[in-house]
């Protein structure tokens, strides 16, 4: 996405929270954040990607405004050493929510949908299901943007040895090759489901 379409997107999302768009600097904020130098994976890139994905999606959401809300969030806070990014960037969000006159309900909402990135539950309920769909987009990506992601994620965590960083990728990719769906939209399934299996079970075969 053109710094113009992020843009549109963002004061989009506001708008359908109810009430007016949040200033402008918070969006150029985690513009930057998502730019940060230790970061080859979780970009710009992959937030637009994501926010591509929402604006063709958008009317399986329930409360759309908060799904877009969550995923500008979702990455906000991107530490490779540590493990209480989605945590620390659901809270900024709820922060960032209530500080701009949003309803505390919808606040904890968005809140949960950031936490259900962690990808360590099944998603409950139709707007995590989209959202968590739609960052595990990636995983049904034509052949060679899945190629690129791989080596884009094992460059983020390039300071692990491969004796310990391989094996453990390739645990992640299992599990997610082990449900019995990856995607739970029945739309996004039917579109990226076979071609995630193919990728997962071929980068799986790479590192073994």
């Amino acid at each position: 996405m053109t710094p113009e379409a992020l843009l549109a997107n963002w004061n989009a999302a506001w708008r359908a929270l109810g009430v007016a768009p949040a200033d402008e600097a918070l969006c150029i904020e985690l513009q930057r954040r998502y730019s940060e130098p230790q970061r080859h994976y979780h970009t710009l890139q992959h937030l637009g990607e994501c926010l591509a994905w929402f604006e063709r999606e958008q009317a399986l959401a329930e409360h759309p405004g908060e799904v877009a809300i969550a995923l500008w969030f979702h990455d906000a806070i991107y530490d490779v050493h540590a493990h209480d990014n989605e945590a620390r960037s659901s809270e900024w969000a709820r922060t960032a929510m209530l500080a701009a006159g949003v309803q505390p309900d919808a606040a904890e909402r968005v809140h949960a949908l950031v936490m259900a990135t962690r990808h360590d539950a099944v998603p409950e309920g139709r707007d995590a299901e989209l959202l968590v769909d739609i960052d595990l987009s990636i995983l049904g990506a034509e052949q060679e943007r899945f190629d690129e992601y791989e080596q884009q994620v094992h460059a983020e965590y390039a300071f692990v040895p491969d004796a310990v960083r391989l094996p453990r990728r390739r645990a992640i990719l299992q599990r997610f090759l082990a449900r019995d769906a990856i995607y739970t939209t029945p739309r996004i399934h039917a579109l990226l489901e076979a071609r995630a299996r193919i990728n997962l079970a071929r980068s799986i075969a790479a590192m073994a």
